[in-house]
């Protein structure tokens, strides 16, 4: 049986036969990275420019911008050259690169956002506590476990994944390399030790997922107690479309990971994927800023003095 030596590219699922569904695709994914790379980097430039977002809050979201940048740069844009220019491979190292790198963004995008979760507790739940618990030197270090608990994750799914031994081709079955569709290609009494790997991460993120939800649920319970509506609606508008976004990752991410390979659908397959690596960098902008007034300030005032410079 040929081993992991012997294979020097992969070849990715193809969207499409035809040339003008090839295209079709190459212009939907290009629409959305555009839009994704505009909608973060607008919040990049805005949280950076702007003294008065350089709160934590700001700082969490700045980071997470980063990583949705990296995170949708990973799959699209080879997903893009594949259908304009018809072709499906992918070399060794270019799907190590992009296993490595999605594995790392993901996990770390996760990790922050838990860490986003603890911030709008204590600024809810704590407000007197807030400065001492969510300083600027708490915000460093919380970020840099976020990022670094990501690092650490890819180092070890990537060094486990590719140094198993192939015996099922090179054909993967996704737009990008994922770790569940190369360990088809692996054989069966080798990749053990992967899947376990997997098993003990996914889990990991469940736990974080709970500790999500029971932050929310001290949350609403504080926001249900506040006298105000207005400062209820602040709340909720800051809180909710963090839960949906972090909900969205955990259900197509664990399902994609943990699902039993008796369940195979390529489509099915092929839609999770497509909304835990590509929707949430995409909407996140719009999710964080339709109703931050803070934010959208921020941004207009982005482009008077972008106006105001070219006149």
């Amino acid at each position: 049986m040929p081993n992991i030596s012997s294979v020097n590219e992969f070849l990715l699922l193809p969207f499409a036969d035809t040339r003008k569904l090839q295209l079709l695709h190459f212009a939907l994914f290009l629409g959305i990275y555009l839009a994704a790379l505009l909608g973060n980097g607008l919040i990049l430039s805005a949280v950076a420019c702007h003294h008065r977002l350089h709160t934590p809050m700001y700082f969490f979201l700045l980071n997470l911008a980063l990583l949705d940048v990296g995170c949708i740069s990973t799959t699209l844009p080879k997903a893009m050259a594949n259908a304009l220019w018809d072709t499906r491979a992918i070399s060794y190292q270019g799907c190590a690169a992009q296993v490595f790198l999605l594995v790392f963004l993901v996990g770390a995008e996760y990790s922050l956002l838990t860490v986003m979760a603890y911030d709008r507790y204590v600024a809810i739940c704590k407000p007197l506590h807030y400065g001492s618990l969510v300083g600027s030197r708490a915000c460093a270090q919380m970020a840099a476990a976020a990022w670094g608990s990501g690092f650490l994750d890819a180092v070890l799914h990537t060094a486990n994944t590719f140094s198993l031994p192939l015996c099922h081709g090179n054909v993967v079955d996704q737009f990008f390399c994922e770790i569940p569709q190369i360990l088809k290609l692996s054989c069966s009494d080798a990749y053990l030790r992967e899947v376990l790997s997997l098993v003990f991460s996914v889990f990991l993120g469940f736990g974080c997922f709970v500790f999500i939800v029971l932050s929310y649920v001290q949350i609403f319970r504080a926001v249900l107690r506040m006298p105000s509506e207005q400062s209820k609606n602040k709340a909720f508008s800051t809180c909710l479309p963090h839960l949906a976004v972090v909900s969205l990752m955990v259900s197509t991410g664990m399902f994609a990971y943990l699902k039993p390979p008796s369940v195979f659908s390529p489509s099915l397959d092929l839609v999770l994927a497509f909304l835990y690596s590509v929707v949430p960098p995409a909407l996140n902008p719009l999710i964080y800023s339709l109703r931050n007034k803070d934010l959208k300030y921020g941004v207009r005032r982005l482009f008077l003095y972008m106006l105001l410079k070219h006149q």
